[in-house]
């Protein structure tokens, strides 16, 4: 058993600060009122229980309290002054019985105290108040569920205490807070402690709302375009595969080769549309897979033929068997001289797809989606497949779907890539997405052409919305503006209870390392765009061990702000920012509070690096130094050269074999080496603050007035 400070305060009738210098001078570490105290230590400092040399030094004390006590209480209520001997009982017992009811009989003696101002007679009030307490009692054992980050009022309202009782003990305890200030975890189980009420801290569980399913007329059904859902293993060649559906080339886009996020595109065979979206492969974006699944009427499952069904394969098999979803299974990479299709029929039917080869029901088609075989075959066993669906809708009804992707543009401002389900969205429509919500200024297909308006199963890119919706979230179309901004604070209201229900202790990535038993590793995490921040977050959770939990603090898109490093700061987290840079006074503010920002171009890299520091295994760190920074003043087209961008040098050094980062409104646009430097005509190594230059980079032309380059070299540093 232990005793807080607070509590050998109140039964030797000494002051906080008095408990706590006798117990520093005989050696302990104590820091504060609520500082627990062993048995044995509060024997040796204070002797046994309440009498002896304790007792007998804090007689007269307790003797001049008790008659100030009863003046006030005769000063200000004479009908409590029977009040006064309750305080007695506290110093009886003697061996060693549990302090709680002893705390409890001054706190329902207060409460009386409270409870008899409104009347005169005393023992009304007293009468009254003991069926509460019997009430409060039972329902101690049951525990009452109480949110992080809940306001005095809120505890009051959850504990059916009236909010003035807990200002009272937190007063007691030397805090003062308003109604509307929010109390810590720990403030909420001493007053709960000093209340003798069982509390539970943890969000409050809302049933969720149920989604009604519409009940059109069949005479309003139409045909829509069926949407296809590419899935498959890491390099398994989806996106060359669309790359060659679709005649562009988007796979250089991507960093590493490997696809970031959703993508959205619709092409046209034997005069009909088919919509497809690009999921990508690794185990990191398990869920955007599943999402995918959601919205999606058939599935691509592409198995490469010369490796076979792979772990993500498996996973894109058990999200389209769930889902209900039609398969047809693309054998790629079949010009590889290695490339085995029997080996890969056989894995699929002993997963429970058995090939048409096979006599068996899943369509598979040979492709190579290097030279174009079979592509035409799959297409048209694709909308074979579709028509067997009947795949159609109401264009109708009230626009209504899920957000594919979205994305803040530092230009356009919050931009949503919208996947229709049912009904045509018009220009001017007012749409709900979670917590976002707008009148559509703009709407774009695939191509980047404006539209009116988009049917069933079109993909579009929508402008408009108050902010970035999550990926994966059901959008709709609503009739007023007024009650989509409503609707959209509920929600916001919800996810923000929701967070602040994840606590979590306060850890850096050093106390990980230096601490033995369960830590926190606390992160903020920005993205580019909502599909990145969701597989980001979904792949750091799987990272959690019985030693190190992974704690998302806060999530979202765009740069990373000063208000992110505020927080990981307060939380002893680390900031991540994937393919977003912080800004100057995120910099300036992380350099101050020494908090640790780190970005990365890849998923895998920012992965293997938390969990690499998560096992204490760190291998020497390439970090960015810093060396100066230019605005770009001007640009010019020199002959062979491309373009050259007139800077003016505003921090540091620049030099020759530097690299550079070229970043717009905060978003990182390209990084690579420098091609050229130059003062006037004259070849430079270096450049200095305040004077002008100019800079080629290497491979890479759009270069605007305003642009910020980055200049920076890699350091090895021994961890």
């Amino acid at each position: 058993m232990s005793k807080r400070v607070y509590e050998i305060a109140r039964e030797l009738n000494l002051e906080n600060k008095e408990v706590i210098g006798r117990l520093q001078d005989a050696g302990e570490d104590v820091k504060s009122h609520s500082s627990s105290v062993e048995d044995s230590v509060y024997e040796r400092v204070f002797g046994s229980g309440t009498n002896g040399a304790a007792n007998g030094r804090s007689a007269a004390q307790e003797a001049e309290a008790q008659e100030a006590r009863e003046a006030a209480e005769k000063s200000g209520h004479g009908a409590t002054i029977q009040e006064a001997p309750a305080e007695k009982p506290v110093s009886e017992p003697k061996k060693g019985r549990s302090q709680k009811k002893r705390r409890r009989v001054v706190i329902d003696a207060s409460a009386r105290n409270r409870g008899a101002r409104p009347t005169a007679a005393p023992a009304a009030p007293r009468e009254q108040e003991s069926a509460p307490v019997a009430e409060k009692e039972e329902s101690a054992d049951a525990g009452v569920r109480v949110e992080p980050g809940a306001t005095v009022k809120d505890l009051g309202d959850a504990l059916e205490v009236p909010p003035t009782r807990i200002i009272q003990v937190l007063m007691g305890l030397g805090e003062m807070k308003t109604l509307t200030q929010t109390l810590s975890i720990e403030e909420i189980e001493l007053i709960a402690e000093e209340l003798g009420v069982k509390v539970e801290i943890g969000a409050v569980e809302e049933p969720a709302p149920e989604e009604v399913l519409p009940d059109d007329d069949p005479a309003d059904l139409e045909e829509k375009p069926p949407v296809v859902t590419v899935m498959g293993h890491v390099d398994h060649g989806k996106t060359s595969l669309l790359d060659r559906i679709r005649h562009e080339n988007v796979q250089s886009g991507e960093a590493g080769g490997i696809t970031q996020h959703i993508g959205a595109y619709q092409v046209e065979s034997d005069g009909r549309k088919v919509t497809f979206i690009d999921t990508p492969g690794h185990e990191a974006f398990t869920e955007m897979r599943a999402r995918g699944a959601k919205v999606t009427d058939v599935v691509v499952l592409v198995v490469a033929a010369d490796d076979g069904i792979m772990p993500q394969t498996q996973e894109a098999i058990e999200h389209a068997q769930a889902a209900g979803v039609p398969m047809v299974v693309a054998l790629n990479k079949i010009d590889v001289p290695n490339a085995n299709q029997d080996r890969v029929l056989g894995e699929l039917s002993e997963r429970g797809l058995m090939p048409e080869a096979y006599g068996g029901e899943t369509v598979t088609v040979p492709v190579s989606a290097k030279t174009g075989e079979g592509i035409d075959e799959l297409l048209e066993n694709i909308l074979v497949v579709a028509e067997l669906e009947d795949l159609k809708a109401n264009p109708h009804a009230p626009a209504s779907g899920y957000v594919v992707e979205g994305e803040r543009d530092p230009g356009r401002g919050p931009v949503a890539t919208l996947l229709l389900s049912r009904g045509t969205l018009n220009k001017g429509d007012v749409v709900l997405a979670g917590t976002a919500y707008g009148r559509v200024r703009a709407m774009l297909d695939y191509t980047g052409k404006r539209v009116k308006d988009a049917g069933p199963g079109t993909p579009v890119e929508i402008l408009g919305l108050s902010g970035v919706p999550e990926a994966g979230t059901r959008f709709e179309v609503v009739d007023h503006e007024r009650l989509a901004r409503d609707r959209a604070q509920q929600a916001e209201e919800k996810l923000r209870r929701q967070e602040l229900a994840q606590g979590g202790s306060r850890r850096s990535l050093e106390d990980l390392l230096g601490e033995g038993g369960m830590q926190d590793l606390n992160l903020v995490i920005k993205a580019d765009v909502a599909g990145s921040v969701e597989a980001l977050k979904e792949a750091l959770a799987k990272l959690s061990t019985d030693e190190v939990r992974v704690n998302i603090v806060r999530s979202g898109v765009g740069a990373l702000t000063d208000s992110d490093v505020m927080l990981g700061s307060a939380s002893d987290g680390i900031l991540l920012g994937f393919n977003v840079r912080p800004t100057n006074t995120a910099k300036q503010v992380a350099e101050r509070e020494g908090v640790e920002i780190r970005t990365y171009d890849v998923i895998y890299k920012a992965l293997e690096e938390i969990e690499s520091a998560m096992r204490g295994m760190l291998a020497p760190e390439e970090r960015e130094q810093e060396t100066g920074t230019a605005e770009v003043r001007q640009t010019f087209r020199v002959p062979n050269a491309g373009v050259v961008a007139g800077c003016m040098v505003t921090s540091g050094e620049i030099f020759r074999n530097n690299r550079v980062r070229l970043v717009r409104d905060g978003t990182v646009v390209y990084e690579g080496n420098i091609a050229s430097l130059r003062r006037f005509k004259d070849d430079a190594r270096s450049v200095r603050e305040g004077f002008e230059c100019g800079i080629g980079i290497e491979n890479f032309d759009d270069v605007k007035e305003g642009d910020v380059l980055e200049f920076f070299e890699i350091i090895e540093v021994p961890r």
